[in-house]
């Protein structure tokens, strides 16, 4: 008996913690399509209050900070992750300096980039000298650094 007693204990403590407060947060106000969000952008709101159904959603702000809006988010509402993503450092058209290094030779050229993407993303060029497609990676500094084939 007392077995089953303790037993009902746990699940009614597993219950009330299932139905604690968890804070995720949501815009405190209308953020557009490739706004970069920032803390004071963003206010927690109580998942008990939310709309059930949703989908997942983004659970710390820190996943949010610096990510660009993907669409419109709303005041009030739970962010899903497929709404936000890295900021594009290069844009579809934009004219980039492509670095290639190996073994101490560094060759810099410009492209224009055929394709937009954040750091770390492999984008395709066209060099603006030769006419040839090109494949490379996105650095920090918005330059393109080319690989080995």
């Amino acid at each position: 008996m007392r077995r089953l007693l303790a037993a009902l204990a746990a699940l009614a403590g597993a219950a009330t913690a299932a139905t604690a407060q968890q804070m995720l947060p949501s815009p405190a106000m209308v953020i557009y399509p490739g706004d970069i969000i920032s803390d004071p952008m963003l206010v927690d709101i109580d998942s008990r209050d939310l709309a059930r159904g949703g989908g997942p959603a983004v659970e710390r702000r820190a996943d949010l900070i610096g990510k660009a809006a993907r669409r419109t988010l709303l005041p009030g509402a739970p962010i899903s992750p497929a709404f936000v993503e890295s900021p594009r450092a290069v844009a579809n058209g934009a004219t980039v300096r492509v670095i290639y290094q190996d073994d101490g030779l560094t060759i810099a050229a410009s492209a224009s980039a055929m394709q937009s993407g954040a750091v770390g993303d492999s984008i395709k060029l066209r060099s603006a000298d030769s006419g040839l497609t090109i494949t490379g990676a996105i650095q920090p500094d918005g330059s393109v650094r080319v690989r080995d084939r």
